[in-house]
């Protein structure tokens, strides 16, 4: 069989692509758990994905979706997508097995699956992180318009005791007394909706993040911060800043699984950017997970957080606090078709 692909013509391959149903179930086993031998090595995945039969039941509620490559009848790649969590429609990953033919099997999944969410992308985002191996697709996938951000990924172990001296180095309160750190309190939480869109608004996570360009959206990010949906909430090792008694930055933190602690949010209004506030932040809220560490009280390994490779000040902050770049990767998007 002959297949004409974009001009170029590919011999011997029988390729067709499905949305994964009961049908494939049994058959689409072998390469599932092929993907799980390699998620955190390959892939870059902290956590280690759902067993098989796990994934199935997040197919069979609608949580997920899958989009099968078939040759010769055989599962040999799929792509993973969800439309559940955000306002985004968030591509997870693109898996092959073996090495033959990447690009065209890569490729056949990305057209079905922008066929398949052609009406959603008139109001949606897609957002794809390009991590481990499929950093390689990046050229691929601009053919078809997606464009990138660069993200490093830094990371504060626990038990570091080099990173440890580094951070309680730093000053534990800002030198101008009208500013003060305290933990959060769910009054604040109007306060840090203004102080986040305001943040994030023009920032790159609004472009594969569209809630984040208005209040509304804004609203609900922080909603299903603090109520878990995105992890468990730290509120005790979650810092505000205030100025004169009101709160003008936030640093948010949380669980992303397991012992991995997070920082998904930070920012400090604009008007008090440029001072170094926040270090005292980031420093309260990491200081606060360390002691919870070394009591015995959790099991944190880690503390991790990402940056965009260009945002110098931000990536500067963090290791002077403490944190070390681990790696970075493209964070793709496709804008609103």
């Amino acid at each position: 069989c002959i297949i004409l692909y974009k001009g170029k013509t590919m011999e011997n391959a029988n390729y067709q692509t499905e949305i994964l149903n009961s049908n494939l179930y049994k058959i689409f086993g072998g390469i599932y758990n092929d993907f799980r031998s390699v998620a955190k090595s390959d892939y870059m995945f902290e956590l280690d994905p759902l067993d098989y039969e796990g994934f199935i039941d997040a197919i069979d509620k609608e949580y997920v979706k899958c989009i099968v490559l078939l040759e010769n009848h055989i599962p040999t790649a799929f792509l993973v997508y969800t439309t559940a969590i955000s306002e985004s429609i968030e591509l997870n990953v693109i898996h092959c097995l073996g090495n033959d033919d990447l690009t065209a099997k890569r490729r056949l999944l990305i057209e079905r699956f922008l066929k398949e969410t052609e009406a959603e992308r008139k109001e949606k985002v897609v957002c794809y992180p390009l991590l481990g191996v499929q950093s390689s697709f990046t050229t691929d996938i601009a053919h078809y318009g997606f464009k990138f951000v660069g993200l490093a990924v830094l990371r504060f172990m626990m038990d570091n005791k080099n990173s440890e001296e580094i951070l309680r180095s730093v000053a534990n309160e800002p030198q101008d007394e009208s500013y003060k750190v305290v933990t959060w309190d769910d009054l604040y939480f109007d306060a840090a909706v203004d102080v986040i869109h305001e943040g994030f608004k023009t920032a790159s996570d609004a472009l594969f993040d569209t809630r984040y360009l208005t209040k509304e959206g804004t609203n609900d990010i922080l909603d299903k911060i603090v109520n878990g949906v995105y992890g468990e909430f730290l509120p005790e090792s979650t810092s505000v800043l205030l100025y004169n008694g009101r709160p003008c930055g936030f640093c948010f933190t949380n669980i992303t699984g397991g012992r991995i602690a997070n920082i998904p949010l930070v920012s400090i209004k604009k008007e008090h950017q440029g001072k170094g506030l926040a270090k005292h932040l980031v420093k309260k809220s990491v200081e606060h997970i360390l002691d919870k560490a070394h009591s015995g009280e959790r099991d944190f390994t880690e503390v991790n957080v990402s940056a965009e490779t260009n945002n110098i000040p931000a990536l500067k902050m963090y290791r002077h606090i403490g944190f070390k770049e681990d790696y970075s990767y493209p964070q793709s998007y496709l804008p609103i078709a």
